[in-house]
């Protein structure tokens, strides 16, 4: 295990760095907990985890390397992207024009089904998802490795990915957040809406 052991840190490390500057997913994660609940939040975290599984799943199967050789795949998942940012970005604006958010009912909150499947929506959609994890698993599974080591960097990988986004749900769902939220719900929302039109405007312009 020691031989691999470095590459493996090295790969979560790098995979590490994408948390430390919020992107779409950890916004999305924010807005949700403020706006609708811990729940809800713990929810959308668990499906952009599942999501990073997937993709590491995806990787050492090769399936990210076969579509990063297609530009009509790369052009499709980008498409998509865009299309989901610029719906969550109206669903923030609209939120932002409304006098009062709508009170919570049973139906919304036995919705964490859904708010798990746009997690998972989120993270699927990225394309320059396929290309971090052809990097990341350039780095942690060398050639010749055994099974264990792909298997092992998938596991740890969506588990940190759950954490990380587990712990952004919980801190910004205390009772403090929440309050600031009902305070400067509009403003918040609109800030939020704005960098999901500004990220859909970055991945559409990028040139993955």
């Amino acid at each position: 295990m020691m031989e691999y052991l470095p590459n493996l840190l090295l790969a979560w490390g790098l995979m590490s760095m994408g948390f430390i500057s919020p992107g779409p997913n950890i916004m999305a994660v924010i807005g949700t907990s403020m706006a609708k609940g811990r729940r809800e939040g713990l929810a959308l975290a668990t499906g952009i985890g599942c999501g990073t599984g997937l993709w590491a799943v995806l990787t050492v199967l090769g399936f990210s390397s076969l579509i990063s050789q297609y530009a009509y795949a790369v052009l499709a998942l980008k498409v998509l992207g865009c299309a989901y940012l610029l719906y969550l970005a109206w669903g923030a604006f609209s939120s932002a024009m409304r006098r009062y958010e709508p009170e919570p009912n049973a139906i919304e909150l036995a919705s964490t089904g859904l708010y798990l499947r746009r997690g998972l929506t989120v993270q699927m959609t990225n394309p320059k998802a396929a290309f971090y994890w052809i990097a990341i698993a350039a780095v942690g599974v060398p050639q010749g490795a055994p099974l264990w080591v792909p298997l092992l960097l998938i596991g740890v990988a969506a588990a940190l990915s759950i954490t990380v986004h587990w712990l952004y749900a919980l801190a910004f769902s205390t009772n403090r957040a929440v309050r600031l939220y009902t305070a400067s719900r509009r403003p918040v929302q609109a800030g939020i809406g704005a960098f999901f039109v500004f990220a859909s405007y970055k991945l559409a312009t990028s040139k993955v």
